[in-house]
C-alpha cells in the first residue's frame, strides 16, 4: 500500500492519540516502577469513579475478565444460567462458560437492539443467576424493566458497558445502575489504554471479594506475603496502560462529544432515507461509540454487496454482531426472530475522532449509491 492509499483510506475506528497520553506514558515507562508501580493505576480508577459517580473500580486487563471475577464473585458456577441477548459479542457471555454455567440467549428489541425484557422472565427458571444487560453499540438497555424484574426474582442484572462509555439513563451513566458493570478500553472504544478494562460497583462486600480475586486471590489484609487465600485470577491492568487512561480520562467529554457530532453528521445525511439507526428515547443520552444502519426490510438489500463496495471505496467495513446462538459453540434459537433478522440488514459505519465530514460524506454516498442500485432510493 503506498502512501496515499494510507493517507485516504477510512478505518471503521482508531483511538484519538495526543501529546498528553505519549507525556503520561512515558513518565510510566521512566519512573512508574517500585513504589510507584501503582500511582497511575489507582488516579485512573478514581477518576474513572468520579465520572461514572460509583462507588468502587477497579481496572482490569480487559471487560472479559472483569466480567469474569464479577461473575465468579457472584458464586456462578456450574448448572447454573445467565441469561443475556442474542445479539452480541462473544466476550459478553464465554466468562459465564469460563466458569461452568450456561448462557440462555433471548431475543433483542427491534429498535434498540438490546435485550428484550419481555422475553427475560418466559426464560428464568430455578437456576438463572443472573442477567446481564449488555448496552450494544452505545444503546441502552431498558433499565427500569430489566431491575424491576431482577429485584421480583431476586436475580442480580449486571450491566456490560463495554461500548457504552458517554450513554445515560435518565441522569445516571451506563455501567453504574446494576449490581457491578464491566467497561472496555480496547484500542476501539472512546477511551483507551491500548487494552484494558474495568469492573465498577457500590456493593462493599463485592468489591472487597473482586479485588481479591484480581489479585491471584491474595486478601488485603493478609500479612503474610505472597500468600493467596482462595483461588484468583491475574487480570491487572499495567501502570503504563493506567497512564494513558488518565490522560484520556482528561479528555472524556471531548472524546464522547466528537462520537456525538460523528453520529449527529450520519444523521443529517441519511434524512428521508430507508435507513434507523441508534436511537435515543427520552431522558436518556447515547454515547454512539458505534453509528449503526439498519435498512428498512421492504429494500432487497445485501450487506455483503455493501461491504464490498466499502472495500472498492476504500473504507472499511463492520458487520453488525452475528446471533451468538447461531456460532458454533451453542445451540441454534431461531426463536430469536429479531436476532436471527437484525445482522443481515445492519452494518456499523466507520466513527473516529479525527473522521473528517467530507469522510463522513463519502460513507453516506456509497450508502446512498448501493441503496439507490438496489431499490431506487435517492
Amino acid at each position: 500500500m503506498n502512501r496515499k492509499d494510507k493517507v485516504s483510506k477510512i478505518h471503521y475506528t482508531k483511538p484519538s492519540i495526543t501529546d498528553l497520553e505519549i507525556s503520561y506514558a512515558t513518565d510510566a515507562a521512566a519512573n512508574g516502577w517500585g513504589e510507584r508501580c501503582y500511582e497511575y493505576i489507582t488516579k485512573f480508577e478514581n477518576k474513572f469513579l468520579e465520572h461514572l459517580n460509583a462507588k468502587y473500580a477497579i481496572a482490569t486487563s480487559s471487560c472479559t475478565g472483569a466480567m469474569h471475577m464479577g461473575l465468579s464473585a457472584l458464586g456462578i458456577g456450574p448448572g447454573d444460567e445467565v441469561i443475556i441477548g442474542d445479539t452480541n459479542w462473544i466476550a459478553s457471555a464465554v466468562p459465564a462458560v469460563y466458569l461452568g454455567a450456561k448462557p440462555v440467549f433471548v431475543d433483542v428489541l427491534s429498535d434498540t437492539w438490546c435485550i428484550n425484557p419481555a422475553k427475560i422472565e418466559a426464560a428464568i427458571t430455578s437456576n438463572t443467576k443472573a442477567i446481564i444487560a449488555v448496552h450494544l453499540y452505545g444503546n441502552l438497555c431498558d433499565m427500569k424493566a430489566l431491575l424491576a424484574i431482577g429485584q421480583k426474582y431476586g436475580i442480580p442484572v449486571i450491566e456490560d458497558a463495554a461500548e457504552a462509555i458517554g450513554s445515560e439513563w435518565y441522569g445516571k451513566r451506563a455501567g453504574s445502575m446494576g449490581i457491578f458493570g464491566t467497561f472496555s478500553f480496547h484500542g476501539t472504544k472512546t477511551l483507551t489504554t491500548g487494552e484494558g478494562g474495568m469492573f465498577v460497583t457500590q456493593d462493599d462486600l463485592l468489591y472487597e471479594k473482586v479485588l481479591n480475586l484480581s489479585n491471584h486471590g491474595r486478601i488485603r489484609e493478609q500479612s503474610k506475603q505472597f500468600w493467596p487465600d482462595v483461588v484468583g485470577y491475574k487480570y491487572k491492568m499495567s501502570n503504563i496502560q493506567a497512564a494513558i487512561g488518565c490522560a484520556q480520562m482528561e479528555r472524556i467529554e471531548e472524546l464522547i462529544a466528537r462520537k456525538r457530532q460523528v453520529f449527529n453528521c450520519y444523521a443529517e445525511h441519511f434524512r428521508n432515507l430507508p435507513i434507523k439507526m441508534n436511537p435515543e428515547p427520552p431522558e436518556t443520552l447515547n454515547g454512539y461509540w458505534m453509528p449503526t444502519i439498519v435498512i428498512d426490510e421492504e429494500v432487497p438489500f445485501d450487506r455483503e454487496v455493501l461491504l464490498a463496495t466499502f472495500k472498492k471505496n476504500n473504507i472499511d467495513g463492520r458487520v453488525f454482531f452475528w446471533p451468538l446462538s447461531i456460532l458454533p459453540m451453542f445451540k441454534e434459537r431461531r426463536e430469536n426472530l429479531v436476532s436471527y433478522d437484525l445482522y443481515k440488514r445492519a452494518v456499523n459505519l466507520p466513527s473516529y475522532f479525527d473522521l473528517t465530514e467530507e469522510e463522513i460524506g463519502k460513507v453516506a454516498k456509497v450508502i446512498r449509491s448501493t441503496l439507490n442500485s438496489a431499490g431506487g432510493y435517492i
